[in-house]
């Protein structure tokens, strides 16, 4: 369940190959440069627990930095290529890396990211240039064989809340924990998709996010093969699944649709008849859209819920869903619990927030409050989302933590949003929402109540679009931003967002 066995039984084997440039990194080569990694990193002094950070798209070197502080017992924290500079200081400092790796082709962030981090060592996969040092020919100067002291590391991904600031989720790092130590997410890939070493996976997202990272390491404990696409396009994804046989990938619903969008000449021109078990999740999919999907593929798509978190997992197949339509399934790693806002546990078809309970121990690293939040009177805990369950036990989702919005997969979460915004001069208040859109399920809303005297145009929206994208990621700022004369607040000042939320969705709502 590590490389580096398959380094000794199949070391000519792809590990991975890289869509763009076919570039192919052997288990051999895999496991001598991650070797190499982890010697650089105890040359450096990090030890055990000790955290790094990674500021690295779809890069070709990115799964020798993973492997590397993985063997090493690190805590490795991957951020995404898509945050501004405040953003990614942010979590560097949070996370408490002692090294920050970044690739050069997110040089005009990484870089002015450098003075606000000091005393970090810089390294840069690609092109690099002063202050940060070749990640490449630093790690070449050392041995190709282990470090003495193995011990299995664990990311510390990132996973925003309700009050703006991400956190990181934190597990334990079990000291002399050996670094082959299986991956639950592999016995996952086993048990529901069919997983065999001889599996080939195609990776169609940014492997910065949790799902694509746990699911691309463990396939590669398995020893199968891993088709990284540095950018999505749909048709692309399709010639892959033909040229390689893919066997097995994970999906958001976005790329469906994307897919199913193309011209049926090319839909059809593509052989994806190897496809065995994939899977989606990261944001509801539409009913249609499944449906069309198992009917092109087969009934060889499954979908589960889980968060950063590690908590619980749900899974359903295609079969299962075609009978429970809309359904995220059963509760897998622990038990499906609807409870009230007493904590306590709802009948069938009851709508509560969805609880775990027995499932994995987290902590959100550096807000106990937090943590704490996350778990009722029985110790089971919850991502915040809102379902029911029927009487067999299928989950169904009906709404998310705190209107947090899903758009092509991706998390965003409106209050950071409406924290920037209302700093504006001429906003004087202002919800954020997600609404229907057609490809990426939802886009971005800033619904604004313009300050005293200040006109609600064309102008001013255009102004308050480019001060969001000015100050956020792009995947953050909004696709629209429309105005009300005042926003529906109670007296105690709390918003009442579902109000504004919903009529977007076209359904009522009651305060």
């Amino acid at each position: 369940m590590h490389p580096s066995h398959h380094a000794r039984t199949t070391p000519d084997k792809p590990a991975y190959i890289m869509a763009g440039t076919g570039e192919t990194v052997t288990y051999a080569e895999l496991d001598a440069r991650s070797n190499q990694g982890a010697h650089l990193f105890r040359a450096l002094g990090l030890q055990t627990g000790d955290s790094v950070a990674y500021f690295v798209d779809n890069h070709p070197r990115y799964f020798e930095l993973l492997w590397a502080a993985q063997r090493s017992g690190l805590r490795f924290t991957c951020i995404s290529s898509k945050l501004t500079v405040g953003e990614v200081e942010y979590i560097v400092k949070d996370c408490k890396a002692k090294v920050f790796v970044a690739a050069s082709s997110l040089s005009a962030v990484a870089d002015a990211v450098v003075p606000l981090i000091p005393g970090l060592k810089l390294y840069m996969v690609g092109e690099a240039h002063p202050p940060f040092e070749s990640f490449e020919a630093a790690r070449a100067a050392f041995p190709e064989t282990p470090i003495a002291d193995e011990s299995a590391g664990s990311a510390m991904l990132y996973s925003s809340g309700t009050t703006g600031r991400p956190k990181g989720v934190k597990r334990a790092i079990v000291p002399d924990q050996p670094v082959d130590t299986p991956s639950p997410l592999t016995m996952l890939g086993q048990m529901l998709y069919g997983w065999t070493p001889d599996s080939v996976y195609l990776s169609p997202a940014p492997l910065y996010h949790a799902a694509p990272l746990g699911f691309t390491m463990a396939m590669q404990g398995l020893g199968g093969t891993v088709v990284v696409m540095e950018h999505f396009d749909p048709e692309e994804a399709l010639r892959l699944i033909e040229t390689y046989k893919i066997t097995t990938a994970q999906w958001v619903p976005t790329h469906f649709v994307r897919m199913l969008k193309l011209p049926q000449e090319a839909r059809a021109k593509y052989d994806v008849s190897s496809l065995k078990g994939v899977f989606h999740a990261a944001a509801p999919c539409p009913v249609p859209v499944k449906e069309q999907m198992i009917a092109w593929w087969g009934p060889v798509i499954h979908e589960y819920y889980a968060g950063t978190e590690g908590n619980g997992f749900t899974a359903i197949n295609s079969e299962e869903w075609l009978t429970h339509k809309g359904s995220v399934g059963k509760g897998l790693t622990a038990q499906v619990m609807i409870c009230g806002e007493d904590g306590e546990p709802l009948p069938p078809r009851a709508e509560g927030m969805v609880y775990f309970a027995g499932g994995g121990e987290f902590e959100y690293h550096g807000d106990a409050e937090k943590t704490r939040d996350s778990k009722n009177q029985h110790g089971w805990t919850t991502l915040g989302d809102v379902g029911w369950v029927d009487e067999e036990g299928y989950l169904y989702l009906t709404d998310r933590k705190s209107f947090m919005i899903i758009s092509g997969g991706v998390n965003i979460y409106p209050q950071e949003v409406e924290n920037l915004l209302v700093t504006h001069p001429k906003v004087a208040d202002v919800a954020v929402v997600g609404a229907p859109h057609e490809e990426m399920g939802e886009q971005v809303v800033a619904v604004v109540q313009p300050a005293p005297g200040q006109v609600a145009d064309e102008a001013l929206a255009a102004e308050l679009m480019a001060f969001a994208r000015a100050n956020l990621s792009h995947v953050k700022a909004p696709r629209r931003i429309d105005f009300m004369d005042e926003l529906p607040r109670h007296a105690t000042g709390k918003l009442y967002k579902r109000l504004i939320r919903d009529a977007y969705w076209g359904k009522e709502s009651r305060i």
